[in-house]
């Protein structure tokens, strides 16, 4: 980019369209690539899926790699932020009835209470401490809204995020390093997405009043939290128990009648990509190492080969490809998730690291100015001229 240059030109025809398309910032953090997918500062994420969670972290935040040093005093630096939670910050979870609400609701209202125990107004402190403690707070979720609060294990921060979080559900032996596998994977493939996502976008519009990093991203995840959005891993998985099939000829026949009906089609396309998501390839080759024979894995590989070329059929349809909600609510089922009501808030977990960067490189923004207040321009319509007589 060049000072002046015509990025873009608004025409009528963009009103009222969601935003989709128009340029209205920069991100450093990651980008996608319509065809390549998603890149974490320059980085494919096929590259980085074998790293560990916290290496990822640090690249988001730092743009680059740790040394091992680095690697070593952020991890402990976590690990440090994570075994001093305030005392009693998420009480407030257990005064909730179990069962009530959706997970995502537990996830924002845990958020803000975190926020509430300790805020220090220093933005990456409270960025480390929130990222630092999502693994308590998470297990405590899962446990507190299921009614079985005495399950909860004390927390060993410095297992590391994701094995912390395994450590205090009780996992143990081989079922615990394949629930670790699957969720690192999860965790780093979902960690950040670009800048104009609506639960990015919605954090860093809350974030540009300089509210705090909690209110921020409790906001995020209120917008997480939509069947259009975050819940689409939940719906996949529904939508492939619903199926309950891998015959091709009756998939189908499935998908036909739903299309017919005007229903959903979940797990396929995206805003931005215009080729197979790389995250869905990585999942299913995930899948083949993980759950290879589990019922709902085989429908998953089926509907990859049967639904592209129906959808194709579709002139409206630019992306008839699978994305990262085809496998990701499949795998996790496997590996003993069965609600998946509570796939969003690990989705959540993953993205508080993203949109916490970003807020970050905002706030730093202009000299330590920051980015300026959200304020984008509406038009007034059906607003014509009036008096009172």
């Amino acid at each position: 980019m060049v000072d002046g240059e015509d990025l873009f030109t608004v025409t009528d025809k963009h009103l009222d369209t969601g935003l989709r398309g128009i340029p209205v910032g920069t991100c450093q953090t990651s980008y996608v690539d319509p065809l390549k997918g998603v890149h974490y500062v320059g980085y494919p994420v096929e590259d980085l899926v074998d790293l560990e969670e916290e290496d990822v972290i640090f690249l988001l935040m730092h743009k680059r790699l740790p040394s091992d040093n680095e690697s070593e005093e952020f991890r402990a630096e976590l690990a440090q932020r994570g075994d001093n939670i305030p005392t009693g910050a998420l009480r407030v979870l257990e005064s909730l009835t179990p069962g009530s609400g959706h997970p995502m609701d537990w996830l924002s209202i845990g958020i803000m209470a975190l926020g509430t125990a300790e805020t220090t107004g220093d933005t990456r402190a409270d960025a480390m401490n929130l990222i630092a403690r999502m693994p308590e707070l998470m297990a405590r979720i899962f446990r507190l809204r299921n009614g079985v609060k005495e399950k909860l294990k004390p927390r060993k921060p410095e297992l590391g995020l994701v094995e912390n979080f395994v450590h205090m559900m009780g996992y143990e032996g081989e079922r615990a390093k394949k629930v670790t596998h699957v969720l690192r994977f999860f965790f780093i493939l979902h960690m950040d997405h670009g800048g104009g996502n609506l639960s990015t976008f919605s954090g860093k519009a809350v974030a540009s009043g300089w509210a705090s990093i909690y209110s921020s991203l409790s906001s995020a995840m209120n917008a997480l939290s939509g069947p259009l959005h975050g819940r689409a891993n939940q719906s996949c998985l529904e939508f492939v128990q619903r199926i309950g099939t891998s015959d091709h000829e009756e998939i189908e026949k499935f998908v036909r009648e739903e299309l017919a009906n005007r229903r959903p089609i979940y797990g396929f396309g995206h805003g931005v990509l215009r080729a197979e998501d790389p995250r869905a390839r990585l999942l299913i080759e995930l899948g083949e190492e993980i759950c290879p024979d589990d019922d709902n894995f085989q429908i998953v590989k089926a509907l990859r080969e049967v639904i592209p070329p129906i959808l194709s059929e579709i002139p409206k349809i630019s992306n008839p490809y699978p994305n990262v909600d085809i496998a990701s609510g499949s795998l996790l089922n496997s590996v003993g998730f069965r609600m998946p009501e509570y796939y969003t808030t690990f989705f959540g977990w993953a993205r508080v690291a993203g949109i916490s960067a970003q807020i970050l490189d905002e706030r730093n923004a202009r000299d330590g100015r920051g980015t300026p207040i959200y304020r984008p321009k509406y038009i007034p319509k059906n607003q014509p001229h009036r008096r009172l007589e």
